[in-house]
């Protein structure tokens, strides 16, 4: 019986070693496939570090595109307003013009019809004259 029990020890001992081989290759496989995973999450949260880096360059970008083009369009109202301003007090200035010039043509033709009238007059009492005296 010594021998039966002593031969199911061994192959007790056996089993129990080939058990612990098998956990042992089982864990490092484990340890491998777990250091493969992480590097490859490293990998891909670089990736999505570097898509952030240029996401964020990209509004950068677009805001100072944008802050560009509301300053040209700032200065070109203010050249508009400027230009408006411009051509309002030239048409008032020709106005003004207009209407010296006219107010003389008026004064000019308001002076002649006077003259004439008083030639007229002194014609007339020039005419009343000649006849009194005949």
């Amino acid at each position: 019986m010594k021998k039966v029990i002593l031969g199911s020890l061994a192959i007790l001992a056996l089993s129990m070693s080939v058990s612990c081989r098998d956990a042992a290759d089982k864990a490092k496989s484990a340890t491998e496939e777990a250091g493969a995973a992480l590097e490859n999450a490293g990998e891909e949260l670089k990736e999505a570090g570097k898509d952030l880096e240029e996401a964020g360059e990209g509004a950068m970008d677009a805001a100072k595109e944008a802050s560009e083009n509301a300053m040209d369009a700032a200065e070109d109202a203010a050249e508009t307003v400027k230009e408006a301003g411009q051509d309002g007090m030239d048409a008032a200035k020709k106005a003004g013009e207009d209407t010296m010039d006219a107010a003389k043509d008026a004064g000019n033709d308001v002076k002649k019809a006077a003259n004439d009238a008083a030639d007229k007059a002194a014609q007339k009492a020039e005419d009343v004259k000649k006849a009194v005296k005949h």
